[in-house]
């Protein structure tokens, strides 16, 4: 019994560090930065997030989501999530990241019309 719970462990030691492929590394992969959106305008940006929002039936305010493996065996546990859940996770990320670059230019938000005062 003793030398099968040794198996166990290396096999899981070997299967989540081959490389890069276990669970939280290939979650953390999905997060984007937002700043390679900044140099796309508005309005492209604004169907790009759309269209893939829609393509993989995401809301537009979809953010990248992490599991919580039990014990801390998330770096050594593999990534066993199908292809397209993984698509779809990826798809949340970028999602994210634009939706971040969206805010911080305003994009989307109609112009704020300067109000000129008469002072007294």
């Amino acid at each position: 019994m003793r030398w099968n719970m040794m198996i166990l462990a290396s096999c899981l030691l070997t299967a989540g560090c081959v490389g890069g492929t276990s669970m939280s590394e290939q979650q953390d992969a999905n997060v984007q930065s937002s700043l390679q959106y900044d140099s796309v305008p508005c309005d492209q940006l604004l169907a790009r997030r759309n269209g893939l929002a829609q393509q993989y039936n995401l809301p537009i305010k979809a953010k990248p989501t992490f599991s919580n493996p039990a014990m801390g065996f998330g770096p050594f546990m593999p990534d066993m999530r199908s292809k397209a859940k993984r698509d779809t996770d990826k798809a949340s990320g970028e999602i994210d990241a634009m939706n971040r670059s969206i805010d911080r230019r305003d994009c989307g938000q109609p112009d704020k019309q300067k109000k000129l005062a008469l002072p007294g």
